[in-house]
């Protein structure tokens, strides 16, 4: 597998080998000790999938304390996925990364705990998948608005999103009480 950091180098880009010839392909999306050499993990307890059409923007989502890790990917379609740094203390809190996940490419995304989570739809339908290092705790889930002018997350152009009305309500990060949020280690 070839990974490469992203620009806030906790998130991890993964590209897992794939092997293919006339029948289709194969390729491992989880192996704990390699996965753990890489930082990634340290375990996962619980799986998730969504299933959602085109233009849902399912974010920007966090939980705290119970910070979950994600190991996200996508099953069939396409969808662009974000991960926004707001662990307090972080030199590069408040900045996101973004990167097109794919049935196609076949790409991971490790999104660590401590950061806002979300992914819009690019595809007619897509499938999501994601590992969690947590389980769901929604008593501690919180949002931060997926349009935060401070975040200034470049969404790909032209899609008006599909939001859930806890989504759209959600506050700026700003907003956030300072307390609420994740510190650096």
């Amino acid at each position: 597998m070839k990974i490469t950091a992203t620009a806030i180098p906790d998130v991890l880009l993964i590209e897992p080998k794939v092997f293919g010839d006339h029948r289709g392909w194969f390729c491992e999306t989880w192996q704990q000790e390699r996965y753990a050499e890489q930082g990634i993990g340290p375990a996962f307890v619980q799986d998730n999938q969504a299933f959602s059409g085109y233009g849902t923007l399912r974010g920007l989502h966090i939980q705290n304390p119970y910070g979950q890790g994600k190991l996200v990917q996508v099953i069939t379609g396409a969808v662009f996925d974000v991960a926004v740094d707001v662990r307090k203390g972080s030199p590069t809190f408040g900045h996101w990364v973004g990167a097109e996940l794919s049935a196609e490419n076949k790409h991971q995304l490790w999104v660590p705990p401590g950061f806002l989570h979300g992914y819009l739809v690019t595809s007619d339908t897509a499938i999501f998948s994601y590992k969690c290092t947590d389980t769901y705790h929604p008593e501690t889930q919180f949002g931060v608005r997926w349009d935060d002018p401070d975040i200034g997350i470049d969404w790909p152009a032209g899609i008006q999103p599909i939001l859930s009305d806890k989504d759209r309500e959600a506050p700026l990060l700003r907003e956030i009480p300072t307390e609420q949020l994740p510190s650096v280690g």
